[in-house]
């Protein structure tokens, strides 16, 4: 009973909030060039991904995001993600998007859907990880009943 009211508390409590605080804006060029590209989904994990549920993008459970494809134009910093997971409980989804690396390593994205990138006022800052020239984690903070966990999205390269 104990354990059955502990993953009903954590899956009540997985709520993933973003601040509002400022970001850097300075921009991390050479970082950027290395993301060109089209990229796919591999993987995501966090703690207790077997019991719990987590939204990811406040779009979608976080394991419809597992093959999902990504673009990221550099030289523009535009791009375009598509959900297309093959399990029927997981909407498929397609939006642009524009993003940048800091100075901090921090990947800052904002999903665009039918609206101008200025009039999107909500994004994501997530850590830029593991960066080699095919893959990269890109790390975000979640609050699982009041502690902060971290979820990693593990992005392969599909193509040059």
């Amino acid at each position: 009973m104990k354990k059955i009211l502990c993953i009903v508390l954590l899956l009540t409590a997985m709520i993933g909030c973003k601040s509002t605080s400022t970001v850097n804006t300075k921009l991390d060029n050479k970082t950027e060039r290395s993301l060109k590209g089209n990229f796919t989904i591999t993987a995501v994990n966090y703690p207790g991904s077997d019991y719990l549920k987590v939204t990811s993008f406040n779009l979608a459970d976080s394991k419809c995001f597992i093959g999902s494809n990504w673009s990221f134009i550099s030289n523009n910093n535009k791009g375009e993600m598509t959900l297309n997971s093959p399990s029927t409980s997981c909407k498929d989804f397609s939006s642009p998007i524009t993003w940048y690396v800091n100075k901090e390593g921090n990947f800052v994205l904002k999903i665009i859907n039918d609206y101008k990138a200025k009039e999107v006022n909500n994004g994501f800052v997530l850590k830029l990880t593991n960066l080699t020239p095919t893959s990269f984690d890109l790390v975000d903070k979640i609050n699982v009943a009041g502690q902060e966990k971290s979820i990693t999205y593990t992005f392969q390269q599909t193509n040059q």
